[in-house]
């Protein structure tokens, strides 16, 4: 059987601004990138065109470049390119909000500034990237600064810095440049912090010097910010090489070389080019270490508030080593229409796991002889383990794996959302029975829940033990649950807001592929072939929403809401034919202007 996988490309539009755009930008210098006089704003383009592979399309400006080349421009990238780095708009609540406040600041603190220490390669932009996903999903205002974009921004895109910049002897004109970057960088932070009701600040920058920390400690006090310093320090050699094979030397210095000596050149050259680095001893900040990727913790002073606290809780449950999640439905069951039979699987969707589990399989055994083709090590897969609820359903579809050998672990938290009185009513019914609640949930679909039954934001409350979990796991993950579950799972890994969520849409005939990476991550969608064209239809478990059907999506599912996320409209004979395609990965282009960072 052959594979067929769909990599999305993120759309954009542009316009200029209005002159209440640029004062407003002037005035509270809060936009996160931008330079010059142009301004570009990016809006989620969410229409079923936006999904298709097609030829006429281009990515002459992909996401990360955008935020690389022009550190203020505000963004909205689609919901298949993690949207991290975008900007919230105004009155969003996040996915796991509990309350919100007139001022945005949640869990009675102050502004917090987390500032990060540590040479390249040793995992500092993960750790920031990860630990600002977690907190803006729990709706703490969070915003990363990266350091690097705004020296990418003030030297242009093929400037590079003076050799002599990171040294404590710097030509004059060295300093000189350092110091506008580093004032430009905290101006936008402070901006943010003041103007904007920002809550948390990550500050991602090397900061290798402790006399350079403590003037930072004491100038962000004067603002009334709390610093706390994040150190990631690595000494284990093996893992220095994994970090600066997998993030840095796809830069063409290294063509041709084998990855392990392109991965000691550059950790050499990072000693050449930041001479003096000193860890963190300062006994009097606030900080914490984190040694070898989370193999052991170290705390000193952490201990001025709630959210400080919820920080450290995280980052012992996180760690930087590379691995990827492949979400899945589980198969069809015999009383599809029950949430309260927990029905098994009928023969179709005993059919289905095993030729998903046989896809997956393939589909890894390829991107591995892909990897060694292209030059990469010859190193063994990395373990898989199956996560599934405790509903028959996803314990059935699973059983092909555990045949196999494979770990399969059970999640209660990750059973399906409630639908209360809704269970087995059609759309019709719902909207003669409950009229106003059909009301209700057309202008808030997230929020919203039917009598007796659960909302997406209820699911996502009880879904957090199982995102610390996801962050914890270092094997490849693949996640067999209902289609409410993995829009909530899929949504924090790609940062995707809570107008999304309800009308992501999970096919049976597709395996979601989260690829990490250290700036943002990515999704791509692995087809299924060969499916009975029965077990593909979408989810008659879901709770039914009163949205306008569209034609093609199979009469037994909800249908997306009309700028929602779903597969192409398409007849069904084609999902059972449906020839293979090339593989087409945006990831590396993404990142291509970080892969020398030396920030």
């Amino acid at each position: 059987m052959s594979e067929q996988v769909w990599s999305w490309k993120h759309t954009r539009e542009g316009r200029s601004p209005s002159p209440a755009d640029a004062s407003r930008a002037s005035r509270v210098n809060a936009k996160r990138y931008g330079t010059g006089d142009s301004h570009c704003y990016l809006r989620r383009q969410l229409h079923l065109g936006d999904i298709c592979n097609t030829q006429d399309e281009t990515d002459d400006s992909s996401t990360a470049e955008i935020a690389a080349n022009a550190p203020r421009y505000r963004r909205k990238s689609s919901t298949f390119i993690d949207g991290i780095h975008d900007v919230a708009e105004e009155g969003d609540r996040a996915p796991a909000q509990l309350y919100s406040t007139m001022s945005g600041r949640l869990f009675h603190s102050g502004r917090i500034a987390i500032v990060m220490v540590g040479l390249p390669a040793r995992g500092k932009t993960h750790i920031s990237v990860s630990m600002a996903r977690y907190l803006q999903w729990l709706g703490v205002k969070t915003r990363i600064f990266h350091l690097g974009d705004y020296r990418r921004a003030t030297v242009g895109e093929k400037g590079d810095v003076p050799e002599d910049y990171f040294f404590p002897n710097a030509s004059p004109a060295s300093v000189m440049l350092r110091q506008k970057i580093l004032k430009k960088c905290r101006e936008d932070i402070y901006a943010w912090l003041n103007h904007e009701n920002g809550q948390v600040a990550i500050y991602d920058a090397v900061n290798p010097t402790a006399s350079g920390r403590r003037s930072l400690a004491k100038e962000f006090a004067k603002h009334d910010v709390q610093t706390l310093f994040l150190e990631s320090y690595v000494d284990d050699d093996k893992l220095l090489r994994e970090n600066a094979r997998n993030v840095k030397i796809s830069s063409p210095d290294f063509d041709g070389m084998d990855p392990d000596d392109a991965a000691m050149l550059y950790l050499r050259r990072i000693e050449m080019k930041i001479p003096t680095f000193e860890t963190m001893a300062e006994n009097e900040l606030n900080y914490i270490k984190m040694i070898n990727a989370g193999q052991t913790f170290f705390y000193n002073n952490v201990s001025f508030n709630y959210l400080s606290h919820r920080i450290v809780f995280y980052l012992t449950n996180t760690h930087i080593k590379s691995r990827t999640t492949f979400f899945v439905r589980a198969g069809s069951a015999t009383e599809e229409d029950s949430y309260k039979a927990d029905a098994p699987l009928s023969q179709e969707g005993v059919n289905y796991a095993r030729i998903m589990s046989d896809t997956l399989l393939r589909h890894r055994e390829k991107e591995r002889a892909d990897h060694i083709a292209s030059g990469g090590p010859d190193m063994p897969l990395r373990p898989l383990t199956v996560w599934t609820s405790t509903r028959l359903r996803t314990l059935q579809t699973s059983e092909p794996f555990k045949e196999r050998g494979y770990k399969v672990r059970q999640r209660s938290q990750m059973s399906q959302i409630n639908p209360g009185v809704c269970e087995k009513l059609a759309e019709r019914a719902i909207r003669r029975l409950y009229p106003e609640e059909v009301e209700k949930h057309g202008m808030d679909p997230y929020h919203h829940r039917y009598p007796r039954a659960e909302s997406y934001h209820d699911l996502a409350v009880r879904l957090e033990p199982i995102i610390l979990e996801l962050e914890r796991e270092q094997n490849d993950l693949l996640i067999i649950a209902h289609e409410s579950v993995l829009r909530v799972l899929y949504a924090y890994l790609m940062h995707c807001s809570t107008r999304d969520i309800p009308s992501l849409k999970f096919p049976r005939n597709e395996i979601i592929e989260i690829i990490p990476a250290a700036y943002q991550n990515e999704a791509k969608r692995i087809h299924i072939p060969g499916l009975d064209p029965r077990t593909v239809a979408g989810s008659p478990e879901d709770i039914r929403i009163p949205v306008a059907s569209i034609p093609g999506s199979g009469t037994d599912s909800p249908a997306p809401f009309p700028d929602g996320l779903g597969s192409p409209a398409e007849p069904v004979v084609s999902i059972y034919e449906k020839p293979p395609e090339k593989i087409v990965s945006t990831a590396a282009d993404a990142v291509k202007n970080r892969l020398t960072d030396e920030d």
